[in-house]
């Protein structure tokens, strides 16, 4: 009897079968848009253990475990939510630093496509230890942080207004000693009138060579906005709360609907403005006649914490969805959650969907309807265009999926 040789064969089944499973995700089909690339157009990304494996035209199914139709949708890198409070705990009378108004941050980010939030200031360094072992070490979600000035932190009341408390030196070197979860300082809810908590929290940020974000107003007489954009700050610097308008703080938009000449020679300058929605610091009366004459948010973000979900702002998304309404293009909107938030706070290794980089991915369905929303006086906007998240991979683990994209039908 003539003898066949098999290994031919086998060989072919091995090899066939190794690239039927070359990859463990699939994303098939999806609009991506990924600004940090420039790329915005219908493409396949494969996801192999925690990295993005291949952004490619067209990848073949046969190559997947799991293969997810994102046909119709929106694919982004994990989006970055770079004002958030999530120093949650029990103590009473401590406002957003180890105390009940702050929120655990799994809960809420993945639901909403976040990946990464940057929590604004809660722990300053004396009490840092205690908030890497409660949030960061215990989430999911990727945590980051600035650094209060105050060495309490975002404890609230007179607390707060402790200059004696706020230390450059020790606020610069908790921060370098941390630097992979460190990456700015904050200055918040100082009263006074007087300059020097912001040139120590300035201080800070030289030391570490860090951005400082400063949520600005409450003295009376109001310290002057355009001596803190164009003396103050230094390029690269953040000023939260952008749409406010809030005892002790003036305006961006003056009295006769225009943006000041300063704040748009401040956003040249390097000036970053950033959203910070909360409950109590976004109205369309400042944000919309500012988005028609051309000052756009750097950087879209919540401010989450009890006092603002339940509110106008709700989600990461609703707020999105507000500016989409307001004229931003969904392009923009995803720069400004993800490549542009990354670059300010000098996160490289965020923000994109680089081949080699860790597989933090957002898939959205953008519906269309009659939808309203509200800002932080109670007024309603109607809009026509609503983002919602379908599905998020955080390290390449599917840890939200609203529809199921990413499981197998059940047959009975």
């Amino acid at each position: 009897m003539k003898k066949i040789n098999l290994l031919p064969l086998l060989v072919m089944l091995i090899s066939g079968s190794i690239l039927a499973q070359s990859y463990d995700i699939l994303i098939k089909g999806g609009h991506i848009i990924d600004p940090a690339n420039n790329i915005d157009q219908v493409m396949d990304l494969a996801i192999m253990g925690d990295k993005i494996a291949a952004v490619e035209k067209k990848i073949s199914p046969k190559q997947a475990k799991i293969v997810v139709n994102a046909s119709g949708m929106i694919v982004s890198p994990g989006l970055i939510d770079m004002h958030t409070h999530n120093f949650f705990g029990t103590v009473p009378n401590r406002y957003l630093a180890n105390s009940f108004s702050a929120v655990p941050p799994d809960g809420f980010t993945f639901r909403s496509g976040v990946t990464t939030v940057v929590d604004a200031g809660s722990p300053g360094w004396r009490n840092f230890e205690l908030y890497k072992s409660q949030v960061i070490d215990a989430s999911k979600t990727r945590v980051l942080c600035f650094l209060n000035i105050v060495g309490a932190g975002m404890s609230g009341g007179p607390r707060e207004q402790h200059i004696a408390d706020m230390n450059p030196q020790m606020t610069a070197m908790v921060a370098k000693q941390n630097k992979d979860h460190v990456v700015g300082v904050k200055l918040a809810h100082f009263h006074g009138f007087d300059w020097t908590p912001t040139e120590l929290a300035v201080q800070a940020g030289e030391l570490g060579s860090i951005p400082v974000m400063i949520d600005f107003g409450g003295s009376n007489p109001e310290l002057p906005l355009d001596k803190l954009f164009l003396e103050k700050l230094r390029p690269g610097d953040i000023f939260t709360h952008a749409y406010a308008h809030v005892n002790g703080r003036t305006p961006i938009v003056s009295e006769n609907g225009k943006v000041r000449d300063y704040v748009f020679e401040a956003q040249k300058r390097g000036i970053v403005f950033d959203v910070g929605h909360g409950g109590g610091s976004f109205i369309f009366e400042q944000a919309v006649p500012a988005i028609q004459q051309g000052l756009k948010p750097d950087v879209i973000s919540t401010d989450l914490h009890t006092g603002s979900m339940n509110g106008g702002m709700k989600t990461l998304n609703n707020v999105m969805s507000k500016f989409l309404n307001m004229g931003l293009s969904i392009q923009e909107v995803i720069a400004a959650t993800t490549s542009k938030p990354a670059h300010y706070i000098k996160r490289k290794d965020l923000g994109h969907l680089s081949v080699g980089t860790e597989a933090d991915v957002a898939i959205h369905s953008l519906r269309k309807g009659d939808f309203g929303f509200i800002d932080t006086r109670g007024k309603r906007m109607k809009g026509n265009q609503k983002l919602e998240c379908e599905l998020t991979l955080r390290a390449g683990k599917v840890v939200y999926d609203l529809n199921g994209l990413a499981s197998d039908d059940w047959n009975h």
